[in-house]
Order: structure tokens, then C-alpha cells, then sequence
């Protein structure tokens, strides 16, 4: 027993600016394109010859036709407005996308991360003097974030780029119906994490120097306590006031 599949897929697509429409209504079998529908000519092309009789005989089937453009230029957009229109109503208005640049150390490589933006069908490069780039760029997934939107990275490997050819460099943050987002590849816009050593050095010097004179006046009052204890008793200033000490009253 021999299995075979027959497949068929029809659909529109709708440009919101322009107007303008497309569609597809195609038959595939076994995995092979067999025959599909030619929406300027309104006539079915047979890429295979196997398909060529049933070209023939739907290209003589005229409601066949009629009812596919039909569908791809007037159903298939109708619904199409509906579910974007029910899609603007249940979405609340969202803040534009953002698009910064990170970094871990000075040594790693420096991301473009977007955020915040919807649909998924974004696209983000580095390009160098306005060309896109592709050595030592590493594409990230697009994922999604907790409010629906999603967010992607694109690494640019910056340890074989001299510093004085970094503004040479941009990402580019591309969606439909946003303008472009083009960040230049400029040190003071980087965000990170990193400590610089030398910060901490001058944050550790003065707890040393503190600590250092905290030892020094507790000694220093040591001494001093301890000098005042052993001071012997002064003279009496008077033959009355060595009586007194000689003859304590009882």
C-alpha cells in the first residue's frame, strides 16, 4: 500500500498603507508544487507535467476561478481587516520600541538589544559606513517578553575594531509601520555592569587611612590613661596640709 498527500494552501495579504492586495492559491502533491492559481492572467500554471491535464480543465471551469479571486481579493481581505481591527481593540497602545547598546566587559562584545515591540517580524543589523555586515555579527533568537511584545539581540565582535573607526559602525532597528531606530556604535552610549579596578582602589584607600587613624588615637589614649594613672601624688603646698596627711582626723 502506497501513501500519497495532496496538499492546498490559499491566503491574502494586505498592505494597510498602500492598499494594495496579494494572494496565493496553490495545490502541492507530495511535497511538490503541483499546480496554482495565476491572479493576474486568471489562469492555473502546471509546473509539472502531470498537472498540465487538470491546467486544461480548470482553466475551462470558470466558476472554479471566479470563486478563488473572489476569495483572495474580497473575502480573505474582509476578514483580514476584521481580526486586525479586533487585534488594535484588544491590544492596549503600546510605547514605542527601545533600542540600547550593552556590554559586559570592555573585552566582550557589544549587543543591540530592542524591546518592546510587536509583531515579531522584526529585523536588526550592524552595518559599517551604511552597508550591513555579517563578520563577527551573531544573530540572536527573538523572544518573547511578559507583556506580549519581545525583544531580540544582534553582538557585534568590536575587539578587532580600532576606536577611532567605532562611529563608522550603526545597528539598525527595522519594523513595519516604525521609523527606523539607528544607534552609532559610541562608547558613552554603552550600558554595563563593569566596575573599572581603579574605582574600587580609591573606594578602599580612605577605609585603610581611616582605619589606620581609628588605631592610632585609641593607642595614643591608652598611653595617655596609662600615664595618668601612674603620675605620682603632687607635694603639699602647706605645713598644715602635710599635718593633715600625717594626722588624719578621726
Amino acid at each position: 500500500m502506497s501513501i500519497h498527500v495532496l496538499q492546498e494552501m490559499a491566503g491574502c495579504e494586505w498592505d494597510n498603507e498602500t492598499g494594495e492586495i496579494n494572494g496565493y492559491q496553490q495545490y502541492g502533491y507530495n511535497g511538490e508544487d503541483f499546480i496554482s492559481l495565476d491572479l493576474k492572467t486568471l489562469t492555473w500554471v502546471a509546473p509539472k507535467p502531470q498537472a498540465v491535464v487538470t491546467k486544461h480543465e480548470w482553466d475551462r471551469d470558470k466558476p472554479r476561478t471566479d470563486f478563488w479571486r473572489s476569495f483572495i481579493r474580497e473575502r480573505c481581505p474582509e476578514k483580514l481587516k476584521k481580526y486586525l481591527m479586533i487585534e488594535q481593540i484588544s491590544w492596549p497602545k503600546r510605547d514605542p520600541p527601545s533600542v540600547s547598546l550593552l556590554q559586559k566587559t570592555p573585552s566582550s562584545a557589544v549587543s543591540c538589544h530592542a524591546t518592546g515591540f510587536y509583531p515579531d517580524r522584526a529585523l536588526m543589523f550592524w552595518s559599517k559606513d551604511g552597508e550591513e555586515i555579517h563578520e563577527g555579527v551573531e544573530h540572536g533568537e527573538i523572544l518573547p517578553n511578559h507583556d506580549g511584545t519581545f525583544q531580540m539581540t544582534v553582538d557585534l565582535n568590536v575587539s578587532s575594531v580600532p576606536e577611532e573607526d567605532w562611529r563608522r559602525y550603526h545597528c539598525l532597528f527595522h519594523l513595519d509601520g516604525v521609523e527606523d531606530i539607528i544607534t552609532e556604535l559610541d562608547e558613552t552610549l554603552i550600558r554595563t555592569n563593569w566596575v573599572k579596578p581603579r574605582t574600587l582602589t580609591v573606594l578602599i584607600i580612605p577605609a585603610v587611612v581611616c582605619l589606620v587613624l581609628v588605631v592610632m588615637v585609641t593607642f595614643g589614649y591608652m598611653v595617655y590613661k596609662r600615664r595618668k594613672n601612674c603620675r605620682p601624688p603632687s607635694a603639699p603646698e602647706s605645713i598644715a596640709e602635710l599635718s593633715e596627711t600625717l594626722n588624719p582626723p578621726t
